[in-house]
């Protein structure tokens, strides 16, 4: 299959919100402290559309969401992003969607930031082997608070 990938356009807030609240209830992660309760979840073309702050989203051939990545900066912390709201529906997942949406997210940070910090959650370990994959290294305290209170497991990068 083919898929497309794009910066996110403000026609793809309400898919984008479904396309994570679907990944999320199939990892029993629709609950507080999670993306979840964030009340920014409907909004992304206008949180990703600044310097610094980036999201793309990935389509089938038929424009239907199936992925998507962010990168936003950790405004507590300097040189230092977060990747953010890396989901893929499960029909997309080993087919090598997430390698190109890592690459393009990361390619980015590199021209603004020197870190790329993430959160993601203990169950979620065919993620976990990914960002690994990518130089991601586990850190065992979050960096700093975020509302994601209940992810529980947090990984760092150099760029």
């Amino acid at each position: 299959m083919e898929y497309k990938i794009r910066e996110i356009a403000e026609k793809d807030n309400k898919g984008v919100e479904e396309l994570i609240r679907v990944c999320l209830i199939e990892f029993g992660a629709n609950h507080e402290g999670t993306a979840w309760a964030d009340p920014d979840l409907g909004r992304f073309f206008e949180i990703y559309n600044s310097e610094g702050n980036k999201y793309w989203v990935a389509t089938d051939e038929f424009d239907r969401l199936i992925g998507g990545v962010g990168i936003g900066k950790l405004e507590e912390l300097d040189g230092v992003c977060e990747l953010q709201k890396m989901y893929c529906l499960s029909e997309a997942r080993g087919t090598g969607l997430s390698h190109k949406l890592m690459e393009i997210a990361l390619d980015y940070a590199k021209n603004y930031y020197n870190k790329c910090y993430l959160e993601t959650l203990e169950n979620m370990t065919a993620a976990q082997k990914f960002y690994e994959k990518y130089g991601f290294k586990r850190v065992y305290e979050p960096l700093v608070k975020t509302e994601h209170f209940a992810c529980d497991v947090r990984y760092i990068k150099e760029l």
